[in-house]
């Protein structure tokens, strides 16, 4: 970025933006309003506007293989689709018979697969308790889109959160935002894991980060969304903190967009911003 380069509020007034998710078609940057049970649509010359409410307090977004909208939604307790037509159908919602936590954020691999992460955060209860949990554990999964069957990556996290899949899909990067980590696994031919190791931790000194929402650019080059007003911690592909963006309200998540890709959008509380980049981001399967 640019030495003098500063994050742009490009909209305000929302109660907690997540999931955002770059339309190269329509050139339009789909988000979700948390705790507003609000799925937006923000372009240039319209503003952000409501798509979908209820969402199901829909919190990350991806694209499948075919241009379909795949959100995680936290107060419904799965992974949803929503077709062409509006039509919003469920994916998964139960492991081995049992409701998954609050599925938080998900990418799409190569294969039309999707992995997902399902910490507890939809269950807080106001005095920090968490009820209504089924499963013993906060997972790490991966569903397949061949035969809907669904399968454990990974349940030795304390809350799995921001996920990030290389561009050759040999390694996958997990947040682990009560931890402060980011951490890296070996994906199989058969989309197992191994490996699990600690990639990069969000501390400078005093400052700490929570680690959330994460996207790769094209160097390869990490960039976590930080949960305070440091804003993105950037890690270099060895795990090297490269620096911070500071950004007005702490960020929750980002994504990449624009018409080249070299714009960076930060959901951030109750604003939207976004930041001119000299990078190029690393795509995701669009429309």
């Amino acid at each position: 970025m640019a030495p003098d380069a500063v994050p742009e509020q490009i909209g305000g007034g929302f109660r907690f933006t997540e999931g955002p998710l770059w339309n190269r078609r329509e050139a339009a940057l789909i988000f979700s309003d948390l705790r507003a049970d609000a799925i937006y649509r923000w372009t240039e010359p319209d503003g952000a506007q409501i798509i979908r409410q209820p969402s199901g307090e829909a919190n990350g977004n991806t694209y499948d293989r075919e241009g379909r909208l795949v959100s995680c939604e936290h107060a419904n307790r799965r992974l949803s689709r929503t077709a062409a037509d509006g039509a919003v159908e469920t994916l998964v919602s139960h492991y081995e018979g049992r409701r998954l936590n609050s599925p938080n954020d998900v990418i799409c691999a190569r294969n039309g697969d999707l992995v997902f992460t399902d910490p507890p955060y939809g269950l807080l209860q106001p005095d920090g308790s968490v009820r209504g949990q089924e499963l013993p554990f906060h997972g790490l999964f991966r569903y397949a889109v061949a035969d809907g069957s669904l399968r454990l990556l990974a349940d030795d996290f304390e809350r799995p959160n921001g996920l990030a899949l290389s561009e050759d899909e040999s390694l996958l990067y997990v947040a682990d935002t009560q931890r402060g980590e980011v951490r890296a696994f070996d994906v199989a031919a058969d989309g197992g894991l191994g490996g699990g190791r600690q990639f990069a931790v969000l501390r400078l000194g005093a400052t700490a980060g929570r680690p959330d929402g994460m996207k790769l650019d094209a160097l390869g080059n990490l960039y976590v969304a930080g949960g305070t007003p440091d804003g993105v911690w950037v890690f270099g592909p060895e795990g090297t903190l490269l620096g911070l963006i500071g950004v007005a309200e702490g960020p929750a998540n980002l994504a990449w967009g624009g018409t080249e890709g070299r714009t960076l959008f930060l959901t951030a509380r109750t604003s939207l911003f976004r930041l001119a980049m000299r990078v190029q981001g690393q795509a995701v399967t669009a429309p």
